[in-house]
């Protein structure tokens, strides 16, 4: 059965119960890539943020559809494919293809459904028709199509923003109004175009989601879904589009995710926050993110925070995530190690008061983590449980007669982290975790793998024949390259990358 949840309705400005169309269904559409280069870790926010939520609503019984779309005719692509002399289309193809090999590498599912402008004309061409007939739009002499914004009266209820109150709109042609915007644009010499009734073009920007909304989902849907910066023009374009072609209402709850916040140090030694973008030139791409960390690390950038928040990004924003994540993979290590059996609550109270608090915190985490995420979802409470919940399992873990008797509890323990696995959390095994840490995190820090490997038999080779000085100087070698050693109780040696110890 599907267990109800609250969202931030961005029409409303409230968090708001959700009430389906249909019951135990939810329909979603979010706006997706204009591919005309690579995805940056901006752009992953967005496409964590709700391949997250995609995930926790399947988890929580919802039958979830969920849609998003690739924007593959813009004039951003057909200028970029001019420069590099072959197609829009040869562009487009070629970065959607790079774009799903990021997804793959982050971890996210594929959308049920991913519609392209290119593929949906015909829909396109039926919805401006519509909004023709109906007066919402006129076609000029030049082959344009316009809407006509003055015919909608609610047109800035999303945004607020109202028509004698905007900036003429950066379309140009010979539309009677400066604040009415584009729905088909004429043809231009060298561009592709598409026939129509109003002479070749290609569809104005705005039009192109309505109409994918309306093919998929028909005239309402549940939840739509993007980044901040879409609500002005253009989802407020969608609703005044959707709306005046169907005569009923668009979208239930509109869910906006914050923007990513470049940090940067000034010439003062102050932190100077600007956008990052392409146009700016100060974007990482997500590929050269995870040639770097593991993906989880980049995972759990995002969601350790409100997804509505701004999220700011400096160089090491990935190292500290790395960090988070490594507390909570060691964290259910040291509840693995935990040896004993019988029942919990007798060996709590026979260990002692950290024991007890560990066990209350064990059998009350899955219900505090789904209410968190089941409120607005909230990220990043719902992580603040898991590292209380880790903090106490290493106090209990620092006392050796605990980890010998408090096996019952940290059963309990790891099943509580499986809830993780439900927001694409904890997924790895710890071995796979850490030679994932080791290769990228060496490679992105310049240390050779087999210089380490050798450092390390060097130093068992002296430990063997207890020359303690060599294998402190070995030692405080490896420290230098910011390498961990761990001697184990059976003898055995293992070793991973130091990381920051500030971590929650």
């Amino acid at each position: 059965m599907a267990q109800p949840f609250r969202l931030y309705n961005t029409l409303s400005r409230q968090v708001e119960p959700f009430s389906p169309i249909h019951p135990g269904a939810v329909s979603l559409y979010v706006c997706g890539m204009t591919v005309y280069d690579h995805a940056h870790v901006g752009h992953a926010r967005a496409m964590v943020v709700f391949d997250t939520f995609v995930r926790w609503l399947r988890f929580r019984g919802w039958a979830v559809t969920f849609v998003r779309n690739f924007t593959d005719v813009d004039d951003k692509i057909i200028a970029r494919a001019a420069l590099r002399d072959i197609s829009p289309s040869e562009l487009a193809q070629q970065f959607i293809d790079e774009f799903h090999a990021d997804c793959a590498h982050l971890g996210l599912a594929k959308p049920d459904v991913e519609p392209r402008v290119s593929t949906s004309m015909p829909a396109i061409l039926s919805m401006i028709q519509s909004l023709i007939d109906q007066g919402h739009a006129y076609a000029t002499d030049d082959g344009c199509v316009w809407f006509s914004v003055s015919s909608y009266p609610d047109y800035g209820s999303l945004s607020g923003q109202k028509p004698d109150a905007m900036q003429s709109s950066a379309d140009v042609g010979t539309k009677r109004d400066s604040q009415d915007f584009a729905l088909w644009k004429a043809a231009k010499p060298g561009e592709p175009t598409w026939d129509s009734p109003w002479g070749p073009g290609r569809p104005g920007w705005h039009i192109e989601c309505s109409a994918m909304v309306a093919e998929r989902f028909g005239h309402t849907i549940d939840i739509h879904g993007g980044g901040l910066d879409l609500v002005f023009p253009h989802h407020e374009n969608e609703v005044a589009q959707s709306v005046c072609a169907h005569d009923a209402p668009y979208v239930r709850y509109w869910m906006h995710n914050g923007l990513l916040v470049l940090q940067k140090r000034t010439e003062d030694g102050l932190v100077a926050d600007a956008k990052m973008g392409k146009s700016l030139g100060n974007v990482v791409n997500i590929h050269d993110a995870l040639a770097r960390f593991p993906a989880e690390s980049l995972r759990l950038f995002y969601l350790a925070a409100h997804y509505r928040s701004p999220l700011p990004w400096h160089d090491e924003s990935l190292v500290d995530s790395l960090a988070m994540l490594a507390r909570l993979y060691e964290a259910r290590e040291v509840a693995e190690s935990m040896e004993g059996d019988g029942d919990p609550d007798t060996v709590a109270a026979a260990v002692g008061p950290e024991a007890v608090e560990l066990l209350a915190l064990a059998r009350a985490f899955p219900a505090k983590f789904a209410g968190a995420l089941d409120d607005d979802f909230n990220t990043a409470n719902a992580l603040g449980f898991a590292f209380e919940l880790a903090r106490s399992i290493n106090r209990v873990g620092n006392a050796k007669k605990a980890r010998a008797r408090c096996g019952p509890i940290a059963r309990l323990v790891i099943d509580a982290l499986k809830s993780l696995h439900a927001i694409g959390l904890l997924t790895a095994t710890s071995d796979a975790f850490q030679a994932d840490v080791k290769a990228k995190r060496l490679a992105d820090l310049g240390i050779v793998r087999a210089e380490v490997d050798q450092l390390i038999i060097d130093r068992t080779t002296a430990r063997t024949a207890k020359d303690w000085p060599a294998a402190d100087a070995i030692r405080a070698r490896l420290d230098t390259l910011g390498i961990v050693v761990m001697d184990r109780p059976d003898g055995s040696v293992d070793w991973r990358v130091k990381l920051p110890s500030s971590a929650p």
